[in-house]
């Protein structure tokens, strides 16, 4: 009895874990104090025009989060960020984007002059969040969940530049985290994505 208790104890303590689905959930504590369960379904963020939505709205989707900047030498990733969505969106794949200024200062504009680049220069249609820090002590609560995660092929640890991946599947299991240079068009992720979405869409109806 003793050795169960033990063993429950030292499980309690556990960082990241693994629920009964199969789902990527890490501890936390709460404001209280207390440790809550978390998945990446229970994290609350807002739009680029400043909407609160929660990712359990992408629930049943296959999701590449991405951290995006307008004066990157990996900017041009939105064109094939963008179409990736369009060619699997109907797949359920969906692309979700999140400025960040932290990495040389290369997302200094407004909410607003971001949206306005990405649509103009390339005709952005995916989700787009509002700019948030996404490493150190003020980084946003999803991605202090997404870094503290030991994924392949990266592992753990602070973003480390713009452009970073974390692909998600439909049951909201954190799969992979992939560096800048990753393409959302090349080979390994396109063989990935073909494994992982149904290979038509939903009917409507």
């Amino acid at each position: 009895m003793k050795l169960g208790v033990l063993t429950l104890v030292l499980m309690s303590l556990m960082v990241g874990m693994v629920n009964m689905d199969g789902v990527a959930v890490a501890k936390q504590d709460g404001a209280d104090g207390s440790s809550a369960e978390k998945s990446i379904y229970d994290f609350k963020v807002k739009t680029i025009t400043g909407e609160d939505v929660s990712l359990e709205d992408y629930k049943g989707k296959t999701i590449l989060i991405v951290n995006v900047a307008s004066k990157c030498g990996y900017t041009r990733q939105y064109a094939e960020m963008q179409a990736a969505y369009e060619k699997y969106k109907d797949r359920d794949f969906v692309v979700l984007g999140f400025p960040c200024n932290q990495f040389g200062g290369q997302e200094p504009g407004s909410e607003e002059e971001i949206i306005k680049f990405c649509k103009d220069n390339y005709g952005v249609s995916f989700p787009m969040f509002s700019k948030m820090d996404v490493k150190g002590d003020g980084a946003d609560p999803l991605f202090k969940f997404l870094t503290g995660l030991e994924t392949a092929p990266k592992g753990s640890g602070d973003v480390s530049w713009n452009f970073e991946k974390f692909l998600i599947n439909s049951e909201g299991k954190v799969l992979g985290r992939y560096k800048s240079a990753v393409s959302p068009t090349g080979k390994e992720m396109v063989d990935l994505l073909e494994e992982l979405l149904p290979k038509t869409g939903k009917k409507v109806g």
